[in-house]
């Protein structure tokens, strides 16, 4: 394709991504991939012929359309693109990009500003769930600037909350997609949840680690990642996911005991990377896996007074709220993140 796309580049929370609308790229998925691939220059560890970043974190795409629904404004498809494999994947949500969807959607006309606070519901696509953010938008634009920080992101932003609606079993069905807080998967105990994001909870303690270890040791480790990889499998189906080997859902979390003062700590594998931080929804399925007598992370973890859950994780802290009923049940999860518009413009693809 020789003529220029319109595209946005955005950071949202701790991720960078390209948005596009829906009717500029072609409708069959097939050959929106291949666009996208070449796009981002996928497959090859530094994308160096495309606007990746050679990381997980920075090869994503977010499609966004007229909301199909009547209690949404927007429709929000996420798609992963690998870095080093010619793969796209619509498997998973994208709670991060999701921080970036509102102030896109006000860019880019789809949804018209308010003087002052702007709600924007979005349809998550990948999952069905309706999230809402909330947007500054003094005298109708979007305000990027604030006093808002979160760790992972250099200085500080306007902050954005996102509220969630019937997140659990999203994607697998039920918060619990095998009916139990505990499971055991080639002898390790894990909890497979399910609050937006798949994730397999695991302590890091059972693979002979503090769970302080940098990322890049982990990376380093191919024993550990064989063995995460050999349970994700065994995972996926249990979880209802089906053959997960070229999906990137569920998501390997290690945990331990918290070391800065939040709830818990973690190092999440994306899946076959340690993640630079955690993502927004699987920060949230790991403070609900928290609260699960019978799972593995409740006995390390120092639950919060105020329902506000500090999860730890290599650069610092995700607070996401999570709020219950008289029994201990989550009834809703929420976060607060921050956006930033990096480039509007227009991005070349030669695709042969």
């Amino acid at each position: 394709m020789s003529d220029g796309i319109p595209c946005l580049w955005m950071r949202g929370g701790t991720s960078k991504g390209a948005f596009f609308l829906a009717q500029d790229l072609p409708s069959n998925a097939a050959a929106r991939d291949a666009l996208l691939l070449c796009i981002m220059g996928s497959p090859d560890p530094r994308q160096i012929d495309g606007i990746g970043g050679g990381d997980p974190l920075t090869s994503k795409v977010a499609i966004l359309a007229p909301s199909t629904r009547a209690d949404a404004d927007v429709d929000y498809l996420f798609l992963q693109v690998f870095v080093d494999q010619a793969l796209v994947s619509d498997a998973q949500p994208c709670g991060n990009i999701l921080a970036a969807v509102g102030p896109a959607a006000i860019e880019r006309s789809l949804v018209p500003a308010q003087d002052g606070l702007t709600h924007v519901r979005i349809h998550m696509v990948n999952t069905g769930e309706i999230a809402t953010a909330e947007i500054q938008t003094p005298q109708g634009r979007v305000r990027y600037d604030g006093d808002c920080a979160i760790d992972g992101v250099p200085g500080t932003a306007a902050p954005i909350p996102l509220m969630f609606e019937n997140s659990a079993g999203a994607i697998c069905g039920s918060l619990l997609p095998t009916g139990r807080a505990l499971d055991v998967i080639d002898g390790i105990d894990c909890t497979l949840i399910d609050h937006g994001m798949p994730i397999v909870v695991m302590l890091a303690a059972d693979f002979g680690l503090t769970g302080q270890e940098p990322r890049e040791v982990l990376d380093r480790d191919s024993a550990l990642k064989a063995r995460l990889e050999a349970i994700r499998l065994q995972a996926g189906p249990m979880m209802n996911l089906g053959n997960v080997l070229e999906k990137s859902v569920p998501k390997m979390t290690l945990v331990s005991a918290p070391q800065s003062g939040g709830a818990i700590n973690t190092r999440s594998f994306i899946p076959h990377r340690c993640h630079a931080s955690i993502g927004v929804l699987a920060a949230i399925s790991v403070a609900s896996a928290c609260t699960l007598t019978d799972g593995p992370a409740s006995a390390l973890c120092n639950p919060p007074k105020d329902g506000r859950w500090k999860i730890e994780h290599p650069t610092g802290i995700a607070e996401v709220l999570l709020q219950t009923d008289a029994s201990g049940n989550v009834q809703s999860a929420g976060t607060l993140r921050t956006a930033r518009k990096l480039f509007a413009g227009e991005v070349f693809a030669a695709v042969s």
